[in-house]
């Protein structure tokens, strides 16, 4: 027997929220992990360093997601049109992260020697259930950049699917001067893991 209309979108949006749910489960099981190697599905398109990075061709990259809200400190931020035309760097991370910790510093070291060249650092605070933590995460390891307060990870669902992605926490991903997403990194960060990211970037014309 055929749904009726009502019915029908009843059903769509519970299919819908359910694979919302499923894919928040997938990240926050992969949360404070060193980094899965990514998956073959994925294609040819990017290619896997050495070091865990894996990069797009400039041909073969996919628009960033619109990322806007509340920041940790209660500032609004919208990511493109703050940053449009910039290198932007996207750091997933959450205060009870132990690999966040550690790269911490790598962070905020390489956010202050590259903002002069055209590079902005951003970072999406996820899991935390209040912004106390996060605030403390950052006056702590002297972050001189804004984090979006995404607890739930909805901002982590805009990405698209089969594109460098966020797949653990912490992640880092680097989006081109063109708003594409060009690189990413799952788990902690190094400073010359960073550099070797972001400076090909910066030499593309």
């Amino acid at each position: 027997m055929a749904l009726t209309r009502p019915l029908r979108r009843t059903a769509l949006r519970r299919a819908a929220q359910l694979g919302a749910v499923v894919a928040v489960s997938a990240l926050a099981l992969s949360a404070c992990g060193s980094g899965a190697k990514v998956s073959s599905s994925q294609g040819s398109r990017y290619v896997t360093s050495s070091s865990g990075i894996v990069t797009a061709g400039k041909g073969g990259r996919q628009s960033a997601p619109e990322l806007s809200g509340k920041t940790v400190d209660g500032r609004t931020l919208d990511v493109d049109s703050a940053y449009r035309g910039k290198i932007v760097v996207l750091n997933v991370w959450g205060s009870w992260c132990p690999p966040c910790r550690a790269e911490a510093g790598n962070l905020a070291k390489v956010s202050r020697d590259l903002k002069a060249k055209g590079v902005e650092f951003v970072g999406i605070n996820t899991r935390d259930t209040s912004t106390g933590p996060a605030k403390a995460f950052e006056k702590s390891y002297d972050v001189p950049y804004p984090s979006l307060y995404d607890p739930s990870g909805k901002l982590l669902l805009r990405f698209p699917a089969g594109s460098l992605n966020p797949q653990s926490i912490p992640s880092t991903v680097v989006v081109d001067r063109d708003g594409k997403i060009a690189a990413r990194k799952a788990g902690g960060v190094e400073e010359d893991t960073l550099r070797k990211m972001i400076d090909p970037l910066i030499a593309e014309k």
